[in-house]
């Protein structure tokens, strides 16, 4: 089949990589892009020799797939009227500013035929990758996401910001609903809570250790999984892993082999590097190549959808929690 024709509407610091990759991919055929701010996006479409469309009706005449990479307060106004025209959308992360609206684009895009995909970028993280083709059933689950402090990103809370990424990574891998939620949240610097803990239990028994900062000195991306045959820390900023697993016996090996103990047996090590891969590069062709097959997206519009409810409810229970211990309003 030919390229699909793509456009990405918002260019901002994420946009512009957007438009730099669908430039680049071979099932990708760049038409043009939209934004607000007519400057910028001249700008850019000079840059790439597109199109700089006066409207989003301009734009959805032109291309078949599109990234909608606005403020989430625009998503479901933006999506909902590409998903009318019949252009399938990859959303950035949160996919919606409400689950309820992110619950009608998942009801109108059957309707209209379009594939909705959610930018969940840690999915394709080599780390993340690394664990491909082994049985993974949490136990425990402990995440640190730590950053350091951007105005840019103060107009949603950390959790909806930062912690939302390892949400989507806890729900993956464990597979089972939540039980209860336990969070706190603090606002330092900005209006909205700049760090945040949240523990989920899910109905399986295993539970979730979440933590995430924007306002932290050293950047830190790290998610350990504590499972009964084996153990595995990911590396998601280095993008590399670290596997640790029981061994069955006279199992033929990759790694080294280490004897524990005097127990007879065996533990497997397997050091898991960067492979190079573009995260958001990887991201893109498998959008295009869900749009190309007719079929399934790598993170559906109710995956992101549970992702931001969960958040949603630890943002609600941390912001009361924070509102009790300073007796003010909520935050």
């Amino acid at each position: 089949m030919g390229k699909t024709t793509t456009a990405v509407v918002g260019v901002g610091a994420l946009g512009r990589h957007h438009l730099r990759w669908y430039s680049q991919l071979p099932d990708s055929d760049l038409v043009g892009l939209y934004d607000i701010d007519r400057d910028k996006a001249a700008r850019y479409a000079a840059e790439y020799n597109v199109t700089a469309f006066d409207s989003l009706e301009q734009l959805a005449e032109r291309a078949a797939a599109v990234s909608v990479v606005v403020p989430t307060t625009a998503h479901y106004e933006v999506a909902s009227y590409l998903i009318e025209r019949g252009i399938h959308c990859l959303i950035e992360k949160p996919v919606t500013s409400s689950y309820e609206d992110a619950l009608r684009l998942e009801k109108h895009a059957p309707d209209r035929g379009v594939k909705l995909a959610v930018g969940h970028i840690e999915r394709f993280n080599p780390a993340v990758r690394a664990l491909a083709g082994l049985d993974i059933q949490p136990s425990f689950i402990e995440a640190h996401r730590l950053a350091a402090f951007d105005p840019r990103g103060t107009d949603v809370a950390v959790v909806l910001d930062l912690m939302i990424h390892d949400i989507d990574l806890a729900l993956m891998f464990i597979q089972s609903n939540i039980v209860n939620i336990q969070a706190s949240a603090v606002a330092v610097v900005s209006d909205k809570p700049d760090i945040a803990n949240a523990r989920l239990t899910f109905e399986n028994g295993a539970v979730a250790n979440l933590t995430a900062s924007r306002i932290s000195l050293g950047a830190m991306r790290k998610l350990r999984i504590f499972q009964k045959s084996g153990y595995y820390s990911l590396d998601l900023a280095a993008k590399q892993a670290d596997l640790y697993r029981m061994a069955a016996p006279d199992e033929p090996s990759e790694g080294m082999r280490l004897p524990l103990g005097k127990s007879g047996k065996d533990i497997l090590y397997l050091k898991k590097g960067n492979d190079g891969e573009d995260m958001l590069r990887m991201e893109l062709a498998a959008f295009l190549k869900a749009v190309d097959d007719d079929g399934p997206v790598a993170v559906t519009v109710r995956d992101g959808a549970e992702a931001l409810r969960v958040a949603l409810e630890v943002e609600r229970i941390g912001s009361e929690s924070a509102h009790k211990m300073l007796g003010t309003g909520p935050i």
